[in-house]
């Protein structure tokens, strides 16, 4: 397998504030149109993709369509019979399916591959929304019979974190209120016309109920439509694509790291076999560092931005200290001290992140790599983190069971 290193093109996503149940279109139309602005996006020859691949966590469950990867030949005359295949690990779906793109491209089997993610969700109502969430977990075990199990099952790591280092609200709802308004600078963002702020995030109220432990309405992530359509090139297509814009090789940004683990599908496993760490999960601690490690960087502080899974507001706190701003257990520093911020010395989620920019949950690897992609070449427009060459990003399905991190730069 070659040591090459493993560009990004570019690409295109959708506007996760659309119901595309409501425009009655189906989930191939979504595909379509990412697919179809990613070309406007990258000046890419459909005749240069070699496959495509498709991240996806429930087709069959919100849609009753599997085989995703069929609909993209529909897309270009071009594309009769070269390879699709379909990767699903929970909200880790698209990761994932980056994971393999590298892996082909490293092994010299295609040097240009198409990277979709997609999530079609707002086909049915939240409880039965909430249940084929639950898919994610141990099901039986953690989700049956359960209403809306994956806010609990996030609770209860608040619960954890309380329980070892304390944890108090107050910070959950400055995570909360940063995300919205980071999402409020991004023209994609589900809730850029939503009102949050840090007294709403903290209070309970009639539109901001508590469902389990410490996670309110206002901790919790989006029920989203969206997907987005990305290129992961060899440097062998590098270096004729940038011939082509008339730009030097160096000037397009790639994969400089990664870090893939899977720990124990079940929550209480996770906990019962981090109780001898400091961390609450260090298999997602150890995605992290491998990341660093292949990636050439010693710490967090070699970055300068992170796009994280926060698919709660406790999610976000741990990862705070799994990234290595703070020891373990005073995530809460990073928070009070101003860090996380757009401002910050080390802004995290600024797109908005699953809060504010919303979670489609197939979708979201993809968008958080074509985020730290926007962000390195200086073309993420109004939450553009100034001076941004280095980007991390974190995506993890299910409660931290599969944790996929990359390091994004020139």
């Amino acid at each position: 397998m070659k040591d090459e290193k493993v560009y990004i093109l570019g690409g295109y996503q959708t506007d996760f504030a659309r119901n595309w149940s409501r425009e009655n279109k189906h989930i191939a139309a979504m595909m379509r149109e990412a697919y179809q602005g990613s070309l406007e996006a990258t000046d890419i020859k459909p005749s240069d993709i070699d496959t495509a691949l498709i991240g996806n966590f429930a087709g069959e469950l919100y849609c009753k369509q599997g085989h995703l990867g069929a609909f993209f030949i529909d897309f270009d005359p071009s594309f009769a019979g070269i390879p699709t295949t379909r990767f699903e690990a929970a909200c880790a779906s698209s990761a994932v399916a980056a994971m393999a793109a590298m892996a082909y491209i490293k092994a010299g089997m295609y040097d240009l591959v198409c990277l979709v993610g997609v999530e079609q969700m707002k086909t049915v109502d939240p409880a039965k929304g909430g249940e084929f969430l639950g898919a994610a977990a141990f099901f039986e075990k953690e989700a049956d019979g359960i209403e809306f199990p994956f806010p609990k099952l996030f609770g209860k790591l608040g619960d954890e974190y309380d329980k070892r280092y304390g944890l108090k609200d107050e910070h959950l709802a400055h995570i909360s209120a940063i995300n919205y308004a980071n999402a409020r600078n991004n023209p994609n963002a589900q809730t850029r016309e939503w009102f949050m702020n840090f007294d709403h995030a903290l209070n309970e109220g009639k539109y901001n109920t508590c469902i389990e432990g410490k996670i309110k309405i206002a901790d919790c992530s989006q029920v989203t439509d969206g997907a987005v359509c990305m290129y992961l090139a060899s440097e062998k297509y590098a270096k004729k694509y940038a011939k082509q814009k008339g730009i030097s090789l160096s000037d397009i940004p790639g994969i400089l790291g990664w870090g893939h683990t899977t720990a124990k599908i079940e929550f209480a496993s996770k906990v019962a076999d981090s109780a001898e760490s400091q961390y609450v999960l260090p298999v997602t601690r150890k995605a992290i560092t491998d990341a660093y490690s292949r990636a050439g960087i010693k710490d967090c502080w070699q970055l300068d931005a992170i796009e994280t899974h926060d698919c709660f507001t406790t999610s976000e706190y741990m990862a705070i200290d799994h990234f290595g701003l703070t020891k373990p257990g005073q995530s809460w520093k990073a928070i009070e001290d101003g860090t996380i911020t757009m401002d910050g010395k080390l802004p995290i989620n600024p797109s908005g992140g699953l809060i504010g920019c919303g979670h489609p949950v197939g979708a979201t690897g993809a968008r958080q790599l074509l985020d730290a992609y926007k962000q390195v070449t200086g073309t993420a427009g109004d939450y553009q983190v100034e001076g941004a060459s280095k980007v991390a990003t974190l995506n993890i399905g299910g409660t931290a069971t599969t944790n996929v991190c990359f390091i994004v730069g020139k």
